[in-house]
């Protein structure tokens, strides 16, 4: 993800950290982008980091509501691994993310 998304990496590292997530903030830049979010809203510029589920995530997912200084960031965390990265209100996002 820092390498695809380098500013938006940053800023959810630093927002993790602030909520006491270190091991998210850790493995994010690492993290793979595997493709955007299939919705055809203008103001989403979401992505997944693994595969789509079939259906919900099921037990062990939360979600973490993060505080960045413009639009809306929300991770989808399964077992402790970062699945979906919501993002809206944040256009030069969906740009640089590779269709699947």
């Amino acid at each position: 993800m820092a390498e695809l998304l380098p500013e938006l990496c940053e800023e959810i590292c630093r927002l993790l950290r602030d909520e006491g997530e270190y091991g998210l903030a850790a493995f994010l830049p690492s993290m793979p982008v595997v493709g955007p979010c299939e919705c055809d809203g203008d103001h989403c510029q979401s992505f997944y980091t693994a595969s789509r589920p079939a259906g919900r995530y099921g037990l062990g997912h939360r979600n973490i509501a993060l505080s960045p200084e413009s639009g809306m960031v929300i991770l989808d965390v399964v077992h402790g691994a970062i699945m979906f990265v919501e993002v809206l209100g944040r256009p030069g996002v969906k740009v640089a993310i590779p269709a699947c």
